[in-house]
């Protein structure tokens, strides 16, 4: 039997994750696609991976999304005496360009963008935001702050600074050796970390040019000044809640999470939910209850895909996990009010082309034509598919594409299943005989039901959808 739930599971493979036994549970238990953090690792232990996951796909038929994540700039204070230091509220603490080490008074931040736009009045946050300080004034060389918030520092924390634009590129030069990697490899999407502003998509569309998708990660707060502009330019988003939360003030982190999936939606873009979902099964077989409910409000905004971290990368039980989300998402896409929310939260096409008007259009008969089992969309982009897959219907969404790198691209669309066809392609005459094929032999539809099939004629000219048509499977005599 097909999975029949639309909400995608993605998973970070790491040390705890990174042998063919282990990929393959998490398959079998439902992932459907696959994270390398760009951070960790070496290149050769990522190519060792990404062949293993490639092997099962092939073995079982399944068309795997693999995404590389790239690490971004890494802005972290320098080193200290001690290895670390105590600083208490209200007292003075400096940041300097020396090579010294630092003390209770002072420490080194090697990053001279930060000196260049910080002034008198801002914020800059210590260790995951745990530590806070006030700055006091600055020049090119020299910062001084008054701790609000204390605690302990060591040495390499990371700095964040809150609604500050840096003058900095989101890709690095690790990044851009990476990239390139990524890309020769044949990786499905690029993960674009540091997104400060539109201009970071542009840079790395450029880069990319269209070897791959990108996913641009939402962590820091001005991107959110930019979001329609930034959700235009990518091919997907990433919720990077956990940045996201140390910048921004924690109580909004919810709000803006509900206004990146429906913004998203809106721009048939696709959208991931990250960061601590499932945090505790890190260390523990079981979740805790805000966690699941946390997973369960994310398909209930309609998240095309949910993500584990360190849960399925360091963690010691990377497969339940998965296994959990699962049946999280299950259970909720289970529950009536799960389609009567997705309804309500319908985008209502305004102003827009033949393909949205052909995709809104689909998802209303599917309502109310009797016994449709699935819409198949003959797509060569993904276009056809992703438009489908805003309306949110309440049936699953098979893409038909001659191309297998469209098909893995697919792999984190809500509701999509891949499959590869290239002779309904060429003849106008196949595509119905082709689509029932396709969802009768993988168990989406039976003899007695009907088929939705959309497509783009001519058939492969990419970029439009222009056919809507319904078939019935005729019952055996």
């Amino acid at each position: 039997m097909p999975k029949n739930t639309k909400t995608h599971i993605l998973a970070t493979i790491g040390p705890s994750s990174a042998s063919k036994e282990v990929i393959e549970k998490l398959i079998d238990s439902g992932a459907d696609a696959f994270r390398f953090n760009f951070s960790h690792g070496t290149h050769a232990e990522h190519k060792a991976r990404y062949e293993i996951v490639r092997k099962l796909s092939e073995e079982k038929g399944r068309h795997i999304t693999l995404i590389a994540d790239m690490q971004g700039p890494k802005l972290r204070v320098g080193e200290f005496k001690e290895g670390k230091v105590i600083l208490k509220e209200r007292q003075a603490f400096k940041f300097d360009m020396r090579s010294e080490l630092g003390d209770e008074t002072r420490v080194t931040l090697p990053h001279p963008e930060i000196f260049a736009a910080v002034k008198a009045g801002d914020e800059l946050l210590l260790n995951d935001g745990n530590i806070r300080l006030h700055v006091d004034k600055a020049d090119k060389n020299n910062i001084w702050t008054t701790v609000v918030v204390g605690g302990e520092l060591s040495s390499h924390k990371g700095v964040n600074l809150p609604n500050i634009t840096l003058p900095i590129s989101a890709i690095t030069p690790k990044d851009e050796e990476d990239l390139k990697f990524a890309l020769k490899l044949g990786f499905d999407w690029i993960c674009l970390s540091f997104v400060q502003k539109a201009d970071d998509v542009r840079m790395a569309k450029k880069l990319v040019g269209d070897k791959a998708w990108i996913i641009s990660k939402l962590e820091k707060p001005n991107a959110i000044n930019e979001l329609d502009e930034i959700i235009e330019l990518s091919d997907g988003i990433m919720v990077a809640r956990g940045d996201l939360g140390v910048e921004c003030p924690i109580q909004t982190v919810p709000v803006l999470q509900k206004k990146i999936v429906s913004a998203c939606r809106r721009k048939a873009k696709p959208v991931i939910i990250a960061t601590q979902m499932l945090e505790s099964m890190i260390n523990n077989p079981s979740p805790t209850r805000a966690e699941a409910s946390d997973v369960a409000t994310a398909v209930y905004d309609g998240a095309d895909t949910v993500m584990l971290s360190a849960e399925s990368a360091a963690g010691k039980y990377p497969v339940e996990a998965v296994k959990m989300m699962r049946d999280i998402i299950t259970e909720v896409e289970a529950d009536p009010l799960f389609y009567k929310l997705m309804e309500s939260s319908r985008v209502h096409p305004c102003c827009v082309g033949e393909s949205d008007s052909i995709t809104f259009a689909a998802s209303d008969i599917s309502s109310v034509l009797q016994k449709v089992a699935c819409i198949v969309t003959y797509t060569s982009s993904g276009l056809t598919t992703l438009l489908t897959a805003r309306e949110r219907p309440n049936l699953p969404i098979l893409a038909i594409t001659p191309d297998i790198i469209v098909a893995r691209r697919l792999g984190i669309v809500w509701g999509a299943k891949s499959y590869i066809n290239k002779a309904s392609f060429k003849s106008f005459d196949k595509i119905e005989e082709i689509a029932i094929k396709v969802a009768v032999e993988n168990g989406f539809a039976k003899p007695g039901e009907h088929i939705i099939i959309t497509a783009g004629f001519p058939l492969g000219k990419k970029g439009r959808t222009n056919m809507l048509h319904t078939v019935y499977i005729p019952k055996e005599k």
